[in-house]
């Protein structure tokens, strides 16, 4: 029997990844009682239940029961009982959005700021994500990405890392993006912005691509870049708790140079063993016919 716990900070997206394991055939219960999992995993295991796959979601509207779910837990591994847990999180700068957005109130925010509920929550559900065996930061990740992660994690017997390397493309003149760790400046690569019939095009165009790595610096630069980035966020897997990579690479405008250089990174990185998503953060801005690109 597969027993998964699916936990984590209210609006990182738990539903949906409950909803991915339904589609996967687990049994799902969300906002089960803390004082019914003991009951539940003794009936989950009768020889009449039918589904050997269960998913169960937790979080902080347990109440104060949430103080208790630690004992339990211990029980359970006391009898041999094999579980899971899936901690989903998110900053609090994307949960703050996400709840603007829907309108929704926190479950903790009784009449006091969205971000005083917030913190309340992080604070009182942090034993279990030191308990997870499994971490997913939802702040950039699309429903359908998290759907991936998911899926990753739970239909295949391939170890899952929890870092999730996003390589992301930007122009300077839109600002250097607040949430990268590292930021590669490739301004100095040949310029398809001077050449009209690429101007109008982009880094996914193959004629772009071609142009740009023609140039030897280029070529020189991305292997460089390739093998140091591999060896960080391998040390940062193994010796860091952390769970996301944010690699930026910007060009004067973000629509040539960055783009190129950031789909290589990403299809080099691709074999690697955990997550790895491009995103092309200004590759949309029609304002190449306004200055340098």
């Amino acid at each position: 029997m597969r027993f998964v716990i699916v936990t984590g900070m209210s609006g990182a997206g738990k539903s949906t990844a409950l909803k991915s394991l339904e589609d996967m055939g687990f049994f799902c219960v969300d906002n089960l009682p803390v004082a019914l999992i003991e009951k539940f995993v003794e009936l989950s295991i009768d020889n009449n239940f039918e589904n050997d796959k269960i998913a169960i979601g937790i979080d902080i509207r347990s109440g104060e029961a949430l103080g208790e779910l630690s004992l339990y837990l211990n029980r359970l591994r006391e009898n041999k009982f094999n579980f899971e847990i899936l901690y989903l999180d998110a900053s609090n700068k994307t949960l703050l959005k996400r709840y603007k957005e829907t309108r929704r109130e926190h479950p903790l925010q009784k009449g006091r700021t969205l971000e005083d509920g917030i913190n309340e929550e992080r604070s009182k559900i942090d034993f279990l994500k030191k308990l997870a065996d499994y971490t997913i930061d939802t702040s950039r990740l699309l429903t359908r990405e998290l759907k991936s992660e998911t899926i990753k994690i739970f239909s295949t017997d391939i170890d899952y890392s929890n870092m999730i390397v996003t390589i992301m493309s930007f122009g300077f003149k839109f600002g250097i993006p607040q949430d990268a760790d590292f930021v590669f400046d490739v301004r100095f690569m040949p310029n398809p912005y001077y050449e009209e019939s690429l101007r109008k095009k982009t880094g996914n165009d193959p004629e772009v691509r071609q142009y740009v790595m023609e140039s030897e610096r280029s070529r020189e630069f991305l292997e460089k870049l390739k093998d140091i980035m591999s060896m960080t966020v391998n040390e940062f897997v193994n010796n860091e708790d952390r769970h996301q990579v944010v690699i930026a690479i910007g060009c004067t405008g973000g629509r040539h140079r960055s783009v190129t250089i950031a789909n290589e990174l990403h299809e080099a990185m691709s074999d690697l063993p955990y997550s790895v998503r491009v995103f092309h953060r200004d590759i949309a801005n029609d304002t190449y016919v306004k200055g340098e690109a």
